[in-house]
């Protein structure tokens, strides 16, 4: 696939809203990323996907457009994600703090450096505030400026992982003190973040917590870049992974098979492919007597995000989630 003039300076947000209920209200959100108030429809902007989990009661929307214009598109998003989502009565069995709970900027090719997303994570941090007030937000990653504190690490002060977190006792780096209504987003920039999730066929959730201790990175011989949750999912254990970029080349021991590489500011990065991530879970859950369900990657790789990006620019496809199913690259 040629990467034309589209290929030039991308990045990705993969914006978490915590809505998937109401899938109707979770398109109006995607398409408030590419239209004005006005119904024009910005240029250079498309949506590649909309995943949408009833069960976590969470969505994943993967908007792509240049560094020069993402911060638009994903803040007139974010607007809308405000005025229609209520955490107040929001149930899921997702740990969330806000009704926009995660903003993460990714670039897509080398065209963009790591302090233009930084910039532009902050512009959007600030933005938000500004634009919706009582909205807060936390700063993580590249955007996180001098410290780069990871998002894992961040979401653990904040109170993340908490059933229920103090929003009171909580101090933002950008915004008010948190309100119920809107809650808490998190905001930032770093390489690019794949969701995998590979489900047990057990309702037995301390397997599954033992199974997510073993792969996550911080265990030895977990795997690297993976931060993992156990979760209950539809009638079974859903092992849900974030799947960090991490710098320089894979560990020599784990790549039996080739893992995806690209680079930013010069600088090597790759990432776990799912399959490894599968068969390590696989394994694992057999020993204990239990089997595979299935696996889904939420989205897209970098580089599977990147082509169909400027798949989707070059034919000015906007509403590209709607055209997946009969687009074959």
């Amino acid at each position: 696939m040629a990467s034309g003039s589209f290929g030039r300076h991308l990045v990705a947000c993969l914006l978490n809203v915590s809505e998937a209920r109401r899938k109707d209200l979770v398109e109006t959100v995607a398409k408030a990323a590419l239209y004005n108030t006005e119904g024009v429809k910005r240029e250079g902007a498309t949506v590649l996907n909309i995943f949408n989990d009833h069960d976590y009661n969470r969505s994943v929307i993967t908007i792509v457009s240049s560094i020069h214009s993402i911060g638009e598109a994903v803040l007139s998003a974010c607007e809308k994600a405000c005025g229609l989502i209520d955490m107040q009565a929001h149930a899921g069995v997702h740990p969330c703090m806000g009704a926009v709970d995660l903003i993460p900027i990714y670039p897509l090719g080398e065209e963009v450096g790591v302090q233009d997303c930084a910039r532009v994570a902050r512009a959007v941090a600030r933005g938000l505030t500004e634009r919706v007030p009582g909205t807060s937000a936390f700063l993580f990653g590249w955007a996180d400026s001098p410290l780069q504190r990871g998002l894992a690490h961040r979401r653990r002060e904040m109170g993340w992982f908490k059933k229920t977190a103090d929003l009171q006792a909580i101090r933002p780096d950008m915004g008010s003190t948190p309100q119920r209504h809107y809650g808490l987003t998190g905001v930032g920039a770093s390489p690019y973040v794949m969701n995998c999730n590979v489900t047990i066929d057990t309702q037995d959730i301390t397997l599954g917590s033992s199974i997510a201790q073993a792969i996550r990175e911080s265990t030895p011989g977990g795997l690297p870049g993976v931060q993992v949750l156990a979760l209950p999912h539809e009638g079974a254990v859903e092992i849900a992974c974030n799947v960090e970029s991490v710098k320089g080349d894979p560990p020599r021991h784990l790549a039996s098979e080739p893992w995806p590489c690209f680079s930013i500011d010069g600088q090597p990065y790759c990432h776990v492919p799912a399959s490894l991530i599968t068969a390590r879970v696989t394994e694992l859950a057999e020993t204990k007597g239990v089997g595979m369900k299935g696996t889904a990657l939420v989205g897209f790789t970098p580089l599977e995000c990147r082509g169909l990006a400027e798949f989707a620019l070059s034919q000015g496809i906007g509403e590209f989630w709607k055209e997946q199913h009969r687009i074959r690259m």
